[in-house]
């Protein structure tokens, strides 16, 4: 008899409506325009309930889509069959419509609220999760670039989950080489283009859960200029619309195969051949040429900071899986009694290894989401801003983090699934608890929507840079301000004190990079470039955690001894310190690697790797 689907999906509320109500103040945003129909109650109840629906819903088929896979028949992609109705559900539910703009029936929420309910659809459910966020990413792409006409037929069937969407950039010769893409369009008489061209490793590419699916692909207008200022993105349907608004015939867009892959083994990752027959027709978003990678920027930026969720949310679930083993797995007597023989053996939680690499994950998985719902509450602000340099501020630190949110978010992410199958030994290697699963559904995360290195280039070689340095000098003098005002607390203030020296470092290897990039030592720049992002990644996340303990030490004065609240608010405070005095320390030394010039990498000769 088979076993039915089972939920291992976990987050943690208590800690989602700290970040959003006591860490970043949102209840001061809701109930003002253009959240007036959002109060504190209405938040707090599409968390629970969103929470419900993943773990009811999406959580009990994701190991069983992981299983089924996808297929193609009769070249159609044919998704694992469990994930449909999940699928419908999703979307009857109007999770998926939670963020997205009254005009086009949605909700409107904050970013901030959108981004904690995309957290658990993700977290609960990777590889589903993967259709609805593409096509969201696809339909609001539409919403700001698009013709009126284009915005009234394509938009609200995506938003609302009866047509999908995807981003088309890479190609078999122009993987992050974007530039080099070799897809062509060739206009019609009727201001419509023919579509020629292959993109590979498609997200999403094509599905049986939606009637139509709509590519935003990248081709180059023929007799355009060569590299990315020559491309243009169109609006590509799988199937023609009609007049009508309703799915046609065929639009010459094949589906030559699907990847086989470690992990997200339910979301299609397609090959797509366009106009093989020459009959594949688009049309410019827009109506604009040569505009396609400003245009993209766009979903590719809200693509990255989603990648950073995915990252959180599957973190999240692996501590907390993890954290619900070590508490039930008894193992080993205490250390105080390692030398008895007869000594009760405890649950696990108890050896101090194994609460070191708790505690090492818990401060993590809190970083990320504090960083995450950062970067948001930023698009929150500069969407409400009264004046032009605080819009200017806010999008700026949205720009600055959105790199650090995607690659940071993701390397610890990952690493903190490897540390809960360590956690819990030989059952974290096993598919039963789920956790094997994280880590490999996770892998993607550093690879896709640009790899990790990509986010280091364009954190070192474009966002330093912006506004004329504004906006790195404004996070940075926001690191310095908390410094100065904490750096003699009674309980906080050792670890404030290595962020002090975390954020002069990267200051001052902030103009090492410049004074690389200035003087023909481009080589440097992008050798350490990693290395630049992983110190700002940990200098800022320590700083959140920092902000969030000290909040959390005044909150203590008002908590009853016996309150689950003492107890949350005292994991704030340790998570904190730990995170500090285990993380902080290295950004000097990284800093000091920096300092050597050391060039090796490059003056290796490549035969020198292996006489193989």
């Amino acid at each position: 008899m088979a076993t039915a689907p089972q939920n291992l999906y976990k987050a943690d509320l208590r800690d989602v409506m700290f970040v959003l109500f006591e860490q970043f103040k949102l209840g001061e945003l809701l109930g003002k325009e253009p959240y007036e129909a959002w109060g504190s109650e209405e938040v707090r109840m599409v968390i629970n309930e969103c929470y419900r629906f993943c773990c009811e819903v999406l959580g009990p088929v994701n190991a069983l889509g992981d299983t089924q896979g996808c297929t193609i028949e009769n070249g159609q992609a044919k998704v694992p069959p469990c994930f449909k109705t999940a699928h419908a559900q999703l979307y009857e539910a109007g999770w998926k419509a939670v963020g997205v703009s009254p005009h086009f029936d949605g909700q409107g929420a904050p970013k901030a609220v959108y981004m904690a309910v995309e957290e658990f659809i993700t977290g609960a459910n990777t590889s589903l999760s993967m259709y609805p966020g593409l096509a969201h990413g696809a339909a609001e792409l539409i919403e700001t670039f698009g013709t009126e006409e284009q915005k009234a037929r394509y938009c609200h069937k995506i938003f609302h989950g009866t047509w999908g969407g995807t981003m088309c950039l890479t190609e078999p010769e122009a993987g992050s080489d974007v530039g080099a893409a070799r897809s062509k369009a060739f206009k019609n008489p009727d201001g419509t283009y023919r579509i020629e061209g292959t993109k590979l490793f498609i997200s999403s590419g094509d599905s049986d859960m939606v009637e139509n699916v709509i590519h935003l692909v990248l081709a180059r207008i023929d007799g355009a200029a060569a590299g990315t200022k020559g491309l243009s993105l169109f609006i590509v349907p799988k199937l023609r619309i009609k007049e009508d608004g309703s799915c046609g015939e065929p639009n010459d867009v094949v589906l030559a195969g699907l990847e086989h892959k470690m992990g997200i083994k339910g979301s299609t990752t397609a090959l797509l051949n366009f106009g093989e027959n020459g009959q594949c027709i688009g049309e410019l978003v827009g109506g604009v040429e040569h505009e396609g990678m400003k245009q993209m920027f766009m979903m590719m930026n809200g693509a990255r900071i989603f990648v950073g969720i995915q990252g959180l949310a599957n973190a999240s679930s692996a501590y907390l899986n993890a954290l619900t083993f070590c508490r039930d797995r008894k193992q080993g007597s205490s250390i105080d009694n390692f030398k008895d023989p007869n000594a009760p053996r405890v649950p696990i939680i108890q050896h101090p290894d194994v609460r070191r690499m708790l505690l090492d994950m818990k401060s993590r998985v809190e970083g990320i989401r504090a960083l995450a719902i950062k970067l948001s509450m930023h698009q929150d602000l500069a969407r409400v801003a009264s004046d032009e340099k605080a819009k200017d501020h806010h999008q700026g630190q949205v720009d600055l983090l959105t790199p650090i949110v995607k690659a940071y978010g993701t390397d610890e992410a990952y690493r903190v699934c490897v540390t809960a199958m360590q956690a819990m030994g030989g059952a974290g290697y096993i598919s039963d608890y789920g956790v094997e699963q994280y880590c490999r559904d996770s892998r993607i995360f550093t690879i896709y929507e640009g790899t990790n290195h990509i986010q280091a280039m364009d954190l070192v070689g474009r966002k330093l840079s912006q506004r004329k340095g504004a906006n790195f000098q404004e996070l940075v003098g926001d690191i310095a301000k908390f410094v100065a005002k904490h750096k003699e607390h009674p309980r906080l203030g050792a670890p404030v004190q290595l962020l002090a020296k975390a954020q002069e470092t990267i200051a001052a290897t902030a103009m090492l990079l410049f004074k690389w990039s200035q003087s023909g030592k481009l080589k440097y720049v992008d050798l350490h470039a990693n290395r630049f992002l992983e110190m700002m990644g940990a200098t800022t996340v320590a700083w959140l955690l920092l902000e969030a303990a000290l909040i959390a030490e005044e909150a203590l004065q008002n908590v009853q001894n016996d309150h689950p609240d003492r107890f949350f608010y005292e994991g704030k405070i340790q998570a904190a310190r730990f995170f500090a005095h285990n993380n902080l320390p290295l950004v000097p030394a990284l800093g000091a690697m920096m300092q050597t010039d050391d060039d090796s990498a490059m003056a290796i000769p490549e035969e020198a790797f292996s006489t193989i």
